[in-house]
């Protein structure tokens, strides 16, 4: 038996944000990052507050989220007791959201009504739909995964987006075509998944070079951050595989951001699990949907492997973690952590093939040197 989850609600398109106008609150923790509050990119979300409203900013909130992050949230959500909690950025301050209700026990008060928004300002992680919250732990990455983390009401409004950058707008927009093409052949994987990856990963294709070019271009920027909703309720149901272990735990220890992380790891991910009939199969199966024009079903995994590096190379996307500035000495010094790291993620349960440590070890060698 499998289950499909349904949560949150979604709203999408632009002016989607007018939604908070229909919620009834007295009290409203908004969690977002210094940089929203600065740029005055968090100004929609504010302004659509009543003015008889309690509003309390918590805008601390920074790159891969930390414990004491965590713990530092949770005290003032205790303290200010919000019955309307918005999380407005990107992934991180989303996932810390999440984190900091889910540490302060409210989440589990049923009696006690509570609105839980998120509201996503990057298209990548998907973390307004999804059950996953990622946080740092000693240099790990710790992914916690249960259904109490689901937000209430996603938001997605595209115009929001605009001012992401360029290379923010490739990283995170590959990472929505990781979380797709992960869910795609997860062990886990469902029709109902299904669907939504496979659609994913053509809005993906289609739309990623234009957003990162032309930054402005909002129908751009609307399908990404739909598509990258509709891969985050397709992973949160179907789960994803090592491409995110191995990214988790080279974030952690190296800092390299998440999005490129994946796609770097990517190809030679693809290239690994093709070796199980049905990825392979299924990898297949996206070509051919792409209009790629595989000759056949074995040959479809290259064809979607070379036109994952091409659209890489299109949005200037590092061929590797040297090039991507990773230190040598520190990738090696750390790279047996990092394999062990990757080995016991959660995420490496619903891979299609199970890996052994050399094989996570072979894949980053791999993918720090570009195979040379």
């Amino acid at each position: 038996m499998k289950k499909f989850q349904i949560k949150p609600a979604v709203y999408f398109g632009a002016g989607s944000i007018q939604v908070l106008d229909e919620l009834a609150y007295n009290r409203v923790l908004v969690i977002t990052d210094p940089f929203m509050v600065k740029s005055g990119n968090i100004k929609p979300v504010m302004t659509q507050l009543r003015t008889d409203a309690q509003v309390t900013v918590f805008d601390h909130i920074y790159p891969d989220p930390d414990t004491p992050l965590i713990a530092e949230g949770t005290e003032v959500f205790i303290k200010t007791d919000p019955d309307l909690i918005i999380a407005c950025g990107g992934g991180s301050t989303i996932d810390a959201a999440k984190s900091i209700l889910y540490c302060s026990g409210k989440i589990a008060e049923k009696e006690k009504k509570r609105v839980f928004v998120a509201i996503p300002t990057t298209s990548g992680t998907g973390s307004e739909v999804t059950n996953f919250s990622v946080i740092k732990m000693d240099q790990r990455k710790i992914p916690v995964v249960d259904d109490a983390l689901l937000p209430d009401l996603a938001v997605l409004d595209g115009d929001l987006t605009k001012t992401v950058p360029p290379s923010i707008t490739a990283d995170t927009g590959m990472d929505v075509l990781t979380h797709a093409l992960e869910a795609y052949v997860s062990t886990d994987a469902s029709s109902f998944s299904d669907a939504l990856a496979e659609k994913a990963v053509e809005i993906v294709f289609e739309f990623l070079p234009t957003a990162v070019k032309h930054g402005d271009d909002l129908e751009a920027r609307g399908f990404l951050h739909d598509a990258s909703c509709m891969a985050g309720m397709a992973f949160t149901n179907a789960s994803l595989g090592i491409n995110h272990s191995l990214a988790h735990a080279i974030g952690g220890s190296l800092h390299v951001p998440h999005g490129r992380a994946n796609a770097i790891l990517l190809p030679w991910v693809l290239g690994y699990n093709a070796a199980d009939q049905r990825a392979r199969e299924r990898y297949g199966n996206l070509a051919w949907r792409l209009g790629l024009s595989p000759k056949n079903a074995e040959n479809g995994a290259e064809v979607l492997q070379a036109a994952v590096r091409m659209l890489s190379e299109a949005i200037k996307i590092p061929a590797s973690f040297r090039e991507a500035g990773v230190n040598e000495t520190d990738f090696y010094d750390k790279l047996d952590r990092m394999t062990m790291a990757a080995s016991g993620d959660n995420c490496t349960r619903t891979n299609p093939i199970k890996p052994s440590a050399e094989d996570l070890r072979d894949l980053y060698k791999k993918s720090y040197t570009g195979g040379k």
